[in-house]
């Protein structure tokens, strides 16, 4: 009864993670993983910076709404498959 809006659901979720790994594709999230291995080990040698760009708060704004947006989307199907489920 309920099957349509899981399989919506689960194709929204799918979509979702393609647009963030294609995001991290296209920032570099991947490149350089040889280095990125051993960086625990490294001592920091350089200060770090501690401003926050405008352009990585929006990163994490939309980032946060797509966390919110997906659990209100779990939250939606759970609440309907409760209130509209058929009783055995």
């Amino acid at each position: 009864m309920y099957f349509p809006y899981f399989i919506t659901y689960m194709i929204v979720g799918f979509v979702i993670s393609l647009v963030v790994f294609f995001w991290a594709l296209k920032n570099g999230q991947f490149k350089d993983q040889q280095r990125a291995r051993f960086l625990p080990l490294e001592e920091e040698s350089t200060p770090i910076d501690t401003r926050v760009s405008t352009h990585s708060r929006y990163e994490t704004y939309i980032l946060m709404f797509l966390a919110v947006a997906g659990l209100s989307a779990s939250a939606a199907v759970l609440i309907f498959s409760l209130l509209k489920g058929t009783h055995f």
